[in-house]
């Protein structure tokens, strides 16, 4: 199978996620399938980052541990990253400042030539890389042109100089795939909102979620939406509860430490039956903790999150296809049945950028609202039989839409009798036998992997392509719920059938989804979990199943 690893390095401000962004387009171009995973600390200026960009014939949604290309800005990156390096590695640096590169390129001086501004150093070490690679120069000026419409020519200029520099010492096979649109997990959950009809995004910046906001904002003329950045998360959540009311479909984006202060609003979400969407991508806590790096430690919060007894729907795909599948599901979701619909995600998943199949997507669903019929008089909290009642928007005519984070009575006034209170308590929760016979429809669980082997690994979220390919690699079964809430007990004990020991692979310290399957009567046999901010490589989940004894 045809595979190429590249790890380009340096400091924050160098560029990094630029480059690795126009490596992996390069890649595209020869008909490989993407991942691109960032590494950076939470610093504006200084400190490491870097980018490693896998390409392979097949998806992938996960890094190994050696790389086939060093592009080194610094020499911090070739001393950091040597335990990548193989004898068949090629070193490109920038000479001017790493003394060790196999292949040094004098940046410095290609840039005075062509008068270029220092940033372009990116360019010199991508035109050798290509060269080394046996990356034809015709594709090198396509991927530049595409995607450096500002600038482009001066960009060449700098890049077919070091391109000439080189042979190609290290050349990697085309593939027979076509190219295909590279897009961030962020960005993927954008589109799936805008696909489910996202009339507002509402959202206050805190990594990893930010580049929703940022891509929605992009796009809203386009699409034709509303983007907030609001004062604090407390007014993100209130706002978004306020256009739903008004009848706009509406999302919010946080991770762990920014939804800690929507939960009151979580609250009145459920009280009050308002519809929202609601993406909580999750890093490395409690606290600040590791801002800019992974974790899967926020489920158990997401699961119990705001006081009372109130349905949710809790989905965690796996990549950037599943993103925006449940994405846009979860928007029809949360308006059929009233309530929260929780998208998790994590840094990985969110800053990952991945290859998406254009033809993968599904026709536009539509929801199937339950809409106020006209008859009057017109009881927001009308107690049917599913536990969801008929919506009307202000400005209905002959409706008065009250809505009360108060107990109330059907017709949403103030209510603190208790058969009401009773009445009412029961109707809300008949919404959770709702939302589970809605989610009949979906692909709640997903098994992959050797389907009649007798152990396997118990999965969710980004941890999806590590497991997969450790699997096959190692003649396991992978068992994955998408779908955490409800949880789906019958379709894994299902996908579990004639599996006799179940491993849990996670990347918290308390194997949090084991401890939610445990509840339901599924019991793990061995818990593999890595809690250190970074994620699973195949590698190393390889070993960690094998000292399992596999």
């Amino acid at each position: 199978m045809n595979e190429v690893s590249v790890l380009i390095g340096g400091k924050a401000g160098d560029g990094i996620n630029s480059a690795g962004a126009m490596v992996a387009q390069l890649l595209n171009h020869l008909g490989y399938r993407i991942y691109l995973y960032f590494d950076y600390p939470s610093l504006i200026r200084g400190g490491h980052n870097f980018a490693v960009i896998r390409g392979s014939e097949r998806d992938v949604g996960t890094c190994r541990n050696q790389v086939d290309f060093v592009l080194a800005l610094n020499e911090e990156t070739i001393e950091r990253h040597k335990e990548k390096y193989t004898q068949k590695t090629v070193i490109i640096s920038n000479k001017d400042l790493v003394k060790n590169g196999s292949y040094g390129i004098p940046v410095k001086a290609i840039l005075a030539e062509e008068k270029a501004p220092v940033i372009m150093g990116n360019s010199a070490l991508i035109g050798g890389f290509a060269k080394a690679a046996g990356i034809e120069w015709e594709v090198v000026d396509t991927v530049f042109r595409r995607h450096i419409p500002k600038g482009a020519d001066q960009n060449l200029a700098v890049a077919k100089k070091t391109f000439d520099l080189f042979d190609p010492v290290h050349p990697i096979k085309k593939c027979e795939n076509r190219p295909q649109p590279l897009v961030s997990g962020n960005e993927a959950i954008g589109l799936g909102l805008i696909r489910g009809g996202l009339n507002a995004y509402i959202s206050y910046p805190m990594t990893p979620s930010s580049g929703i906001l940022h891509f929605l904002a992009e796009q809203k003329e386009r699409f034709g939406i509303t983007v907030v950045h609001p004062e604090n998360e407390i007014a993100v959540i209130l706002m978004a509860l306020g256009f739903a009311y008004a009848g706009k479909k509406s999302a919010i984006g946080s991770s762990g430490g920014g939804f800690c202060l929507m939960t009151e609003g979580l609250s009145l979400a459920g009280m009050a039956e308002i519809p929202l969407v609601i993406v909580v991508s999750q890093r490395t806590g409690p606290s600040t903790g590791l801002p800019t790096y992974t974790g899967q430690s926020d489920l158990q919060f997401i699961l119990h999150a705001g006081h009372g007894e109130f349905p949710r729907m809790i989905v965690a795909p796996g990549d950037a296809q599943e993103a925006r599948y449940w994405s846009e599901r979860a928007m029809d979701i949360a308006w059929k049945c009233q309530c929260p619909a929780f998208i998790l995600a994590d840094k990985t998943l969110s800053e990952g950028i991945y290859s998406l199949d254009p033809d993968s997507a599904m026709s536009r669903s539509v929801s199937f609202v339950s809409l106020w019929d006209g008859k009057i008089p017109y009881r927001r909290y009308e107690n049917t039989e599913s536990g969801i009642s008929p919506m009307a928007f202000p400005g209905a005519k002959d409706a008065v839409v009250k809505v009360n984070s108060y107990m109330h009575d059907e017709a949403g006034i103030t209510a603190e009798d208790a058969g009401i209170s009773n009445q009412m308590t029961k109707k809300r929760l008949k919404k959770w036998e709702t939302l589970i016979d809605v989610m009949q429809g979906y692909p709640m669980v997903i098994q992959s992997g050797t389907s009649d082997a007798s152990t396997a690994l118990l999965c969710w979220g980004s941890v999806k392509g590590v497991c997969e390919e450790a699997a096959s690699e190692l003649g396991l079964r992978v068992v994955r719920p998408v779908v955490l809430a409800p949880f789906p007990v019958d379709p894994i004990k299902k996908a579990l059938s004639g599996v006799k020991r179940l491993i849990a692979v996670e990347e918290n310290a308390t194997a949090q989804l084991a401890a939610l399957a445990e509840r339901h009567g599924i019991i793990t046999h061995e818990k593999i979990l890595r809690y250190d901010g970074r994620p699973f490589t195949v590698e190393d989940l390889v070993f960690r199943v094998k000292e399992a004894g596999i």
